[in-house]
């Protein structure tokens, strides 16, 4: 039973949250430092993400081929590789170093 309550609660929350953000009014969304936080937040969220998803296990902090995957997705970036072509370096350096280790 106290699973269905987390859920209502987690349901209940969530419907708040999206009701609050509909109650602000316009003007404060159109302030231009409001602006460059609405744009600039997306990006730190996913960078925290990857980071804890890439080297966090648990309570413990991991370096593994996902390190080596990620880093090499970054060179790939910097290359201005196109997205597909990313993903498939990252996929293939992780696999060969963990092949290798």
């Amino acid at each position: 039973m106290n699973v269905w309550i987390a859920i209502a609660l987690t349901a209940v929350g969530c419907y708040l949250a999206k009701l609050l953000g509909l109650l602000v009014p316009a003007g404060a969304l159109e302030r231009p430092l409001v602006q460059r936080l609405a744009a600039l937040l997306p990006v730190a969220l996913l960078a925290a993400l990857t980071a804890q998803q890439t080297f966090g296990d648990g309570t413990h902090l991991v370096v593994d081929a996902r390190g080596a995957g990620l880093a090499a997705a970054a060179v790939a970036l910097v290359l201005r590789a196109p997205f597909l072509v990313v993903v498939g370096v990252a996929v293939v350096v992780t696999a060969g170093v963990r092949a290798l280790g």
